[in-house]
């Protein structure tokens, strides 16, 4: 089974976005599908070496600190001279630990960047949203906001807390005709669940493959997903086809049963 790797087919010319986390990674193909097809994309990321690389315009933010948060959409809107829609996709793995062994700065951390920043982001976003008529939040979570996550729990926690989130802003900005949804990657083929397999071997005993081909087998597709069919679901939740869906956790994971 092969993910896409391709821009889903819509036109959402003029469209404007604003993406934390856009430089780089699931970051950068969203930002790239959107502009592909015809929206304006301002980004922000921490990493000045993909920022470097960036094509869409983009400026360097924290989104662990509050005030970048509210910089990084500030710019945006000015930018792009308005909002229509918002992708907080900002995101950190945080620690592979048992809970005793978290220490309080990791999970001060992970809580952040995962979900606070998200929290900020929006605050600051919703008056543009409501100015442009209507619009869109995407917020990505996770397949580790489904089940339970065992040695990953501060990812866990942000990551069902962003669940949460999406569905209470749905309620609360549905009469402003925004629509607001949840994406919950699964296994997403790349550098950043290599680390994530890496680090939970370790911390097990087990090698890489082991570890690897264990998380596969609760996938009922047997395969990764791509960073495109991310993307992808972002562009059908901000086009006319996705206006309806509101309030969802959708997941994009081949059918996954559980996390190990």
């Amino acid at each position: 089974m092969q993910g896409a790797d391709t821009p889903l087919p819509v036109d959402l010319s003029g469209l404007r976005v604003a993406i934390s986390a856009g430089a780089g990674g699931i970051g950068r193909v969203m930002a790239d599908s959107f502009a592909a097809r015809g929206a304006k994309v301002f980004v922000c990321d921490l990493d000045q070496e993909a920022l470097a690389t960036c094509p869409h315009p983009a400026m360097r933010a924290d989104m662990g600190e509050t005030a970048e948060c509210e910089r990084f959409v500030d710019a945006a809107a000015a930018h792009l001279g308005g909002l229509d829609a918002l992708v907080n996709n900002a995101g950190i793995a945080g620690p592979t630990a048992r809970v005793e062994d978290v220490t309080p700065e990791a999970l001060d951390a992970t809580l952040r960047i995962d979900l606070s920043s998200m929290f900020h982001c929006v605050r600051r976003a919703v008056p543009h949203l409501r100015a442009a008529g209507g619009g869109s939040i995407v917020n990505l979570s996770s397949a580790a906001g489904r089940f339970g996550f065992p040695l990953r729990s501060p990812y866990a926690a942000a990551k069902w807390g962003v669940v949460g989130f999406t569905k209470s802003l749905s309620i609360e900005l549905g009469p402003d005709g925004i629509n607001v949804n949840a994406i919950c990657p699964g296994l997403v083929a790349g550098d950043r669940i290599r680390r994530v397999i890496e680090a939970k071997a370790q911390a097990q005993g087990v090698s890489f493959r082991e570890k690897e081909q264990e998380l596969l087998r609760d996938v009922s597709l047997r395969c990764y997903v791509t960073q495109q069919d991310i993307a992808n679901m972002a562009l059908y939740l901000c086009s006319p086809f996705g206006r309806t869906v509101s309030g969802q956790a959708l997941a994009v994971d081949g059918d996954q049963q559980r996390l190990g």
